[in-house]
């Protein structure tokens, strides 16, 4: 199995949605698709097929995030890292045209979010800074 890295605070996201998906959303569903069942007409019922597409859904989604809580290896972003720039360094970035400066940190894919500061190592950006010291040019 390929294993997934990501931060604590992302596994800890995952593990909430899974709870509440399984414990909820999937409860709730099911007993909606038995009602409609009950009335009669299952193939015929457009609701009844809706409800039936909606479990196959929440049953895809709850399955990809038990596989990713499986195969998951979180790194400690607080974690002292080395001089060269790797998964989990947080980085200071300065534009040459203006000299604006801009602090990432390097994160896996599913934990990116650009507007908060953290960017992916497969992004184009992410790849560029991999293995840079302070003072390389991108």
């Amino acid at each position: 199995m390929k294993q997934i890295v990501i931060t604590r605070k992302y596994y800890e996201k995952l593990k909430k949605e899974l709870s509440y998906l399984k414990s909820v959303v999937l409860t709730l569903n099911m007993k909606a698709f038995d009602e409609i069942r009950d009335l009669g007409g299952f193939l015929k019922n457009l609701e009844a097929a809706s409800a039936f597409d909606r479990q196959v859904l929440l049953q895809g989604r709850i399955h990809l995030l038990e596989h990713r809580l499986r195969n998951a290896v979180y790194f400690d972003p607080d974690k002292p890292v080395k001089a060269s720039a790797e998964f989990g360094s947080t980085v200071l970035l300065e534009k040459i045209d203006t000299g604006e400066e801009v602090t990432y940190r390097l994160v896996g894919y599913k934990d990116s979010n650009i507007n908060e500061g953290r960017i992916s190592v497969r992004s184009p950006l992410g790849k560029a800074i991999i293995g840079k010291i302070k003072g390389d040019k991108i």
